[in-house]
């Protein structure tokens, strides 16, 4: 799961990919040129060690994701958990709302996540 792990470079990169995919290489470059400055070799250089990661693939010179944002974002909150709570869902909710209390629509939303999640 830590190999899943972005910089915020590679991240912006990987939301370049994600708004246009699936995109060609060729098109790639030209975005990541125009939104990060980005040279060709250092675009592939990034797009390999995002494919090697298992987040993207890059075949027949189409770019696309292994893996939605939203998939991503959704490991990477497990993972955060994990990591800085033992795993411990309610343990983290517990920090947040220390010093974030939740608004009603807040607490409607969670407990709907909850009912849906129980059935």
């Amino acid at each position: 799961m830590s190999d899943l792990k972005m910089a915020p470079v590679e991240t912006r990169f990987a939301e370049i990919i994600w708004a246009h995919e699936p995109v060609s290489s060729a098109e790639l470059v030209k975005l990541a040129e125009e939104a990060l400055g980005w040279k060709k070799s250092t675009t592939y250089t990034v797009l390999r060690r995002l494919c090697e990661r298992g987040i993207f693939r890059n075949e027949g010179s189409a770019v696309t994701s292994l893996l939605s944002r939203a998939d991503y974002d959704a490991a990477q909150s497990r993972q955060f958990v994990e990591e800085s709570f033992s795993g411990s869902l309610p343990a983290f909710i517990a920090a947040f709302t220390r010093r974030k209390k939740l608004t009603d629509e807040e607490v409607a939303e969670l407990q709907s996540l909850i009912d849906q999640n129980r059935r």
